[in-house]
């Protein structure tokens, strides 16, 4: 397994947001955590990424144990999540914004202040045409709509060159349109790049259309773990979650 999460636990003053998370991820797969608001979902991603430190429990990725890294060292050893470019990079061009990711995974972000950045701006246009963003390669990522600002920010976190890629609800606000194109990218990276993806989202459509492995938190506590068919038909999981929607 790339991700093998063992009996991971995050409490907060005595409550427990996850609680013994037992989750296992394969190479080259799309594996979803679905649940409730307040299932412990984005706890349980931040605990990952080295956010959140855990109570108890132990994170390993790729063979090594990454418990309570801090999130640079995390996401050194490739375990990226995605994260708003908004609020990072609104006045810079799409291309600049790619290639400060590129170079920050480089550890050499200071560079961003000479010439040589420059060097990585064919790999950075090579990057934007893989996600369909080549055409607004020039324009400011404030100016972007919200789907084109998803994308770009689903292409920073590749611009770290991740073995596993974590995607916090990315369909969120979007239109059918943008939630088509997105669906598409995810699981294109995943089917023909060999990106493994772990993903938290809202939409039962996606989920159950893209993934390969569902897993079901309620109260911090996987009560369902198996193929999209097998969790959908659960009885407990329409009690807790799905209700009218299976």
């Amino acid at each position: 397994m790339l991700l093998d999460v063992h009996r991971l636990t995050r409490r907060f003053d005595g409550f427990a947001a996850v609680e013994e998370v037992d989750l296992a991820v394969a190479p080259g797969t799309i594996h979803s955590v679905i649940g409730p608001n307040g299932a412990g979902k984005t706890t349980f991603f931040r605990v990952l990424t080295g956010i959140l430190r855990p109570t108890n429990g132990t994170v390993t990725f790729d063979g090594r144990d990454i418990t309570g890294l801090r999130p640079h060292a995390v996401a050194r050893r490739g375990l990226t999540q995605s994260f708003q470019i908004t609020n990072v990079f609104p006045r810079m061009t799409v291309t600049e914004s790619v290639q400060v990711a590129m170079l920050a995974r480089r550890r050499r972000c200071w560079d961003f202040a000479t010439t040589r950045h420059r060097n990585l701006e064919r790999d950075a246009l090579g990057l934007l045409d893989q996600v369909g963003l080549q055409e607004l390669a020039g324009s400011q990522t404030q100016t972007l709509s919200h789907g084109d600002q998803r994308i770009l920010e689903v292409a920073l976190a590749l611009a770290t060159d991740p073995q596993l890629l974590l995607l916090d609800e990315p369909t969120a606000g979007m239109s059918p349109f943008e939630t088509d194109r997105m669906v598409q990218l995810v699981t294109g990276l995943a089917r023909d790049g060999g990106l493994t993806v772990l993903l938290s989202e809202h939409d039962m459509d996606v989920v159950f259309g893209v993934s390969d492995e569902v897993t079901v938190l309620h109260q911090g506590r996987v009560i369902a773990h198996g193929p999209p068919g097998q969790v959908r038909d659960d009885q407990q999981v329409i009690d807790v979650y799905l209700g009218g929607e299976a």
